[in-house]
C-alpha cells in the first residue's frame, strides 16, 4: 500500500502543480507525433521515419528484448543497470527516457541504433519512449495520447524490423496514459495502436509501461492482446513493479517462441525491467 499511497500523492502533487502554472512555462508539448534517429542534435520528423538498412534484428534466429521504464535517469546507478540489463539484447524498449547530457553520452559511446518519440520537452530536454536496436528499423512511427489531467502526452513507437527468416517483426513500445477518472482515454490509446497492428501479418512484440494500476485497465490490456492473438510472457519469477497490487509493465508477443523471461529487481529506477529471449 505504500507504493499505492505514493502513487496517488504524486498524482495530487502534479495536478496542483498545473494549477500553479508549472506546466505552462516549463514544458514544450509536442503538437503532433514526432520521431528522430538523431540524438546528438534532435531533428524531429512528423510521425514516421524510414531506415536505410534491412539487416535482420535477430542473431541466428534468437532475439532478446529488454523493456524498462528508466525513470528519466534520476537514479545515479541507471548507467550500470542499463549495461547489465541490455548486455545480451538486440532490442531495448525504454519508457520515460529523458534526452539529457548523461543519456546522450551513454548513447554516443554505444553501438545502438536509436529512435525516440518526442512527447514533450522539459526545460528544452526531450522526453518520451526510446528504442535501442542492434540494427536499423525498416520504419518507425510515433504516436501520442494526451493525459486529460496533466495535459502532457504519453508516447509510443511502432517499428518494423527485418528478421532472418524473411518475416517482418512489428514492435510497439508503449507508455500508457496514466491519470484519468475513467477508461475512455486509456482504451482509445490502445485502440489506435491496435488498428495499425491488426494489419500486420507477421510476428509482433507489444511491450512497455502500460500504467495498468486498476482492474479495468488490466481488462482492456487483456482484451486488446486477445484480439490480436498476443501471448503474455511467462516470467520465471514475477518481480514486476506494481501499484495497488497490479503490474504496470508488460510484454506480449505473437509469432515467436519464448525461451525464457525474467523481471530482475533494481534500485536504478522505480520500475523493474522485463528481459525476454525468443526463438524465431
Amino acid at each position: 500500500m505504500k507504493r499505492g499511497l505514493k502513487f496517488f500523492v504524486g498524482a495530487c502533487t502534479l495536478v496542483t502543480s498545473i494549477g500553479l502554472g508549472f506546466i505552462s512555462w516549463s514544458f514544450d508539448v509536442a503538437k503532433a507525433p514526432e520521431v528522430t534517429a538523431d540524438i546528438a542534435k534532435p531533428n524531429y520528423s512528423y510521425h514516421c521515419i524510414d531506415g536505410a538498412s534491412d539487416q535482420p534484428l535477430d542473431q541466428d534466429g534468437i532475439l532478446t528484448v529488454s523493456v524498462w521504464n528508466i525513470y528519466k535517469q534520476q537514479r545515479e546507478n541507471w548507467h550500470q543497470a542499463m549495461e547489465l540489463f541490455t548486455a545480451d539484447s538486440e532490442l531495448v524498449l525504454l519508457q520515460e527516457a529523458s534526452l539529457n547530457s548523461s543519456l546522450k553520452d551513454y548513447l554516443d559511446a554505444s553501438q545502438w541504433q536509436v529512435t525516440m518519440a518526442n512527447a514533450f520537452k522539459f526545460l528544452n530536454t526531450s522526453a518520451g519512449v526510446m528504442n535501442l536496436s542492434s540494427v536499423e528499423a525498416i520504419e518507425t512511427c510515433a504516436y501520442l495520447a494526451m493525459e486529460p489531467w496533466l495535459r502532457l502526452p504519453k508516447s509510443a513507437l511502432l517499428a518494423r524490423f527485418s528478421l532472418s527468416n524473411g518475416q517482418t517483426l512489428a514492435v510497439v513500445n508503449l507508455h500508457g496514459v496514466n491519470f484519468t477518472f475513467g477508461l475512455d482515454e486509456y482504451k482509445a490509446q490502445m485502440d489506435r495502436l491496435g488498428a495499425v497492428l491488426a494489419k500486420h501479418q507477421g510476428p509482433v512484440i507489444l511491450a512497455g509501461d502500460f500504467n495498468s494500476w486498476r482492474q479495468g485497465r488490466i481488462d482492456i490490456v487483456r482484451n486488446f492482446a486477445e484480439g490480436l492473438r498476443l501471448n503474455a510472457v511467462v516470467l520465471r519469477k514475477d518481480q514486476r513493479s506494481t501499484v495497488l497490487g497490479k503490474p504496470l509493465d508488460h510484454l506480449y508477443y505473437r509469432g515467436l517462441r519464448l525461451i525464457k523471461a525474467e523481471a530482475p529487481k533494481t534500485e536504478a529506477s522505480d520500475h523493474n525491467p522485463i528481459i525476454a529471449t525468443f526463438r524465431l
